[in-house]
């Protein structure tokens, strides 16, 4: 007896000093007695010097505490035990294993020891190579296993399996249950490809007949599905003998997301620089387009008082003027696909934005295309430009007809949709949620499958030379993107196509659409500075201020510019674009000179409104701005309503001492409530004060979308409304509160002397900036 112990022993210590993990035996009370030559290799200690409660100084730590404590428990309890912890290697670095124990047994089932084992479970290489020792154990013997050896298949964090090669199950280890919730009396005896996805099972039934086949060991994966019902990803490492298949399995579902959301963010990243980089160069590209634009139409405006009379000159400038409206557009669409164009979103119903297109759609593509529109009930609004959505429908409209050479059917459709989380996965830059879908369908003749993900890209054209720019779909992708939708494209080879935009919901009232008026040309005898670094652009801008009357200086950049307003010379206003070389920006020498000139009115123009005065898409708050190219008459409106709103700023800041109560008479005898809308904070305050002290009850707003909110919650009496206003103007706010709120009193205020004609004159009237608080009494009593 004393013999075969010792035989055991030793076999018992040669398979522990064989095997490649480290192997550790330890008394009753705990204490380690034993480790294999790997614990010291490892370690970097001599023999002994790990006994007792000395090899915690292997144990990283942060770790400690929660070894003892477990291994504590497991010697109280008699249970295995099992506790991961980062092991010091003899170079001093650390690499986490996972350690587990077993208590072992004598005939009569009395503990005499506990046998353990430190896996190194960060080297997935070591990880597969003790998990092909283990198979070939398997291979070799599954029947005459050892006890030793059954630890193993025990205390693996891998499912195994034994099956024979008609699938069924024979064996499989305790990992199941951990891994996947499954038992051993659950598999024994049922076909592995009960639980397989069923998208899998043709393809491991394939790699299974290969081992059937003779093939020694394969590598593949496949889905099985937890007790719960979920599925797992488990990579399999599978070996045959003569009559059984041994397979050993990692669960790898994490690092498969994670690889595959890596692989997501990697591409998102990729098309956010394709992005950034396209959108430089078309913001450079529109900026110096425009300034071309803008001398071209400039001189042909000047150019039409000199020829006036002349009927044949003038129909050539307005041809002239109307391929300059041309070249416009381009540069707008090629700004909508770098995502810079600075948007006027509105609540739109699309149902009807697509209906009123309906005769502009049929002119464009021709009487051989067959055009439906399908609306569905119920349909929700949505928070777009609709002047863009409309440009992106004739786009795909005019794309269409080209598919289907002019004969064909159109189809125009618009639906409710929802975005969920499954889409969200399968596809970038778009979020889950409520949409409206808007889908253009031609029966034309479709895109190559490898064509169709550069059809979107900008100048890619499947067109004949000459037949089209390649920026229609593109202008199309980058405005649905800078809106927060979402564009997808569906094609066939000889189907035809479809353009599906998603266009966020909104669950705001639908801004009514309306015609701005267009009022007289007015001048001044103002001084202004022309801040401009194009040549052409200055000379023909000066020149239409000349006429209009304004005295004109001019620098050719930003710092030419300060130094004009350093020397002391009086100057109204600074027209300066926002492009222009040298260090000092546009926006810093505006900010300086208002410093210096605090009642210095300033107007910035561009052809590529740059990130210095645009953010997320609009102007920032108190910034002017006019767009290149612009018309005289344009130019002329924009400079009065600047110069008039800055002297009534001066008024402004005169008027925030509050008047003695002898000199304001109150106007309102039951506290009527106000709306002021005004843009401008120290007017918007004045302005305030001066209605509070006519006796009103005044509630404020900055736009007119703050102010819709308010009109919305609260019963107005009077509204007076800046018709200067960011994002939608005042002129179309005040038309949309007429018609929505018809009882309300209005009161125009603008640098303007003329206001908009509303459907319903009454109860209107203007105030003219600058005004003082007589002013405003007499607009006031006006609409009483």
């Amino acid at each position: 007896m004393q013999r075969d112990l010792r035989d055991s022993e030793a076999r018992f210590r040669a398979l522990a000093q064989a095997i490649p993990n480290h192997v550790w035996t330890a008394r009753l009370d705990g204490q380690l007695d034993w480790f294999n030559d790997r614990v010291y290799a490892y370690a970097g200690v001599s023999e002994g010097e790990l006994d007792g409660e000395r090899w915690t100084s292997m144990v990283h730590a942060d770790d400690l505490t929660g070894a003892v404590h477990r291994w504590q428990a497991a010697l109280a309890s008699g249970q295995p035990y099992e506790a991961e912890f980062r092991l010091k290697r003899a170079d001093g670095t650390y690499r986490w294993h996972i350690g587990r124990a077993v208590p072992s047994r004598d005939d009569s089932g009395r503990l005499v020891r506990w046998v353990g084992t430190n896996t190194d479970i960060e080297d997935q290489r070591e990880m597969r190579a003790k998990l092909e020792v283990l198979n070939e154990t398997l291979e070799q013997k599954v029947a005459e296993r050892t006890a030793d050896r059954d630890r193993m298949w025990r205390l693996s964090t891998d499912i195994m399996l034994v099956a024979n090669f008609d699938a069924r199950i024979t064996a499989v280890n305790p990992a199941w249950q951990t891994v996947l919730g499954w038992t051993e009396a659950d598999l024994v005896g049922c076909s592995f490809t009960a639980l397989l996805h069923p998208e899998d099972k043709e393809a491991t039934l394939a790699e299974v007949s290969k081992l059937s086949e003779g093939t020694k060991t394969l590598f593949f994966e496949n889905r099985y599905q937890a007790k719960d019902g979920s599925y797992r990803t488990i990579s399999w490492t599978a070996v045959p003998d003569d009559a059984f298949i041994h397979a050993v399995g990692r669960d790898v579902t994490e690092e498969r997301a994670a690889a595959a959301a890596h692989r997501k963010t990697e591409l998102a990243l990729q098309q956010a620089h394709k992005m950034e980089a396209i959108g430089n160069l078309t913001g450079g590209v529109a900026h110096d387009f425009n300034n071309l634009l803008q001398v071209v139409a400039g001189n042909l405006q000047l150019l039409v008082k000199d020829v006036a009379g002349n009927d044949k000159a003038e129909r050539k400038i307005s041809n002239a003027l109307a391929g300059v409206n041309r070249g416009s557009k381009l540069a707008s669409q090629l700004l909508a696909f770098g995502r810079r164009q600075a948007l006027d979103p509105r609540v739109v119903n699309v149902g009807r934005l697509i209906r009123e297109m309906d005769e502009m759609l049929r002119r464009t593509i021709g009487e051989g295309v067959e055009v439906e529109t399908v609306v569905s009930g119920g349909l929700w609004n949505t928070l777009i430009d609709p002047m863009q959505i409309e440009n992106a429908v004739l786009n795909l409209a005019i794309n269409a007809r080209d598919a289907m050479d002019g004969s064909g059917k159109l189809t125009i459709e618009a639906g409710n949709a929802y975005i969920d989380d499954a889409y969200v996965r399968q596809h970038q830059d778009v979020e889950a949620g409520q949409y409206v879908s808007l889908s253009v369908t031609d029966t034309g003749t479709g895109i190559p499958v490898e064509l169709v993900e550069r059809v979107f890209d900008p100048f890619f054209s499947t067109k004949p030379e000459g037949k089209g720019t390649g920026l229609g779909l593109s202008m199309v992708y980058g405005f649905v993107k800078q809106t927060g939708g979402h564009v997808k494209i569906y094609s066939e080879p000889g189907q035809g196509t479809t353009v599906k935009m998603y266009l966020p919901r909104s669950a705001q009232q639908e801004d009514i659409e309306v015609v701005l008026s267009e009022g007289p040309v007015e001048g001044g005898q103002e001084t202004i500075l022309v801040a401009e670094d194009d040549e052409g652009v200055r000379t023909t801008v000066v020149e239409m201020l000349q006429e209009l009357g304004y005295r004109v200086l001019k620098a050719v950049d930003a710092a030419g510019a300060l130094t004009i307003i350093e020397s002391g010379v009086h100057i109204d206003m600074l027209f300066t674009d926002v492009v222009m070389p040298g260090l000092l920006k546009s926006s810093e020498m505006a900010k300086k000179a208002k410093e210096r000139m605090p009642h210095l009115a300033v107007l910035f123009t561009s052809g590529y409104t740059e990130n210095s005065i645009v953010h997320g898409g609009r102007l920032d708050a108190g910034v002017q701005l006019l767009s290149k190219p612009y018309t005289r008459e344009a130019l002329a409106r924009k400079i009065r309503h600047v110069l008039n709103n800055e002297r009534q700023r001066g008024i402004a800041q005169e008027q925030l001492v509050p008047a003695p109560a002898s000199m304001v008479e109150p106007v309102a005898q039951n506290q009527h409530r106000v709306l002021l809308v005004e843009d401008d904070a120290l007017i918007r305050m004045a302005t305030a004060d001066m209605l509070a002290d006519l006796n009103f009850d005044v509630l404020e707003a900055g736009s007119a979308e703050e102010a819709l909110a308010l009109l919305e919650e609260n019963e107005i009496d009077i509204l007076v409304s800046d018709l200067g206003l960011p994002g939608m103007s005042g002129e179309e706010f005040c038309r949309l509160v007429r018609d929505r709120w018809p009882q309300i009193g209005i009161v125009f205020a603008t640098g303007s002397n003329l206001g908009p004609q509303l459907a319903n004159p009454s109860r209107t009237a203007l105030l003219t900036k600058p005004h003082s608080i007589e002013d405003l009494k007499r607009a006031l009593v006006a609409i009483r």
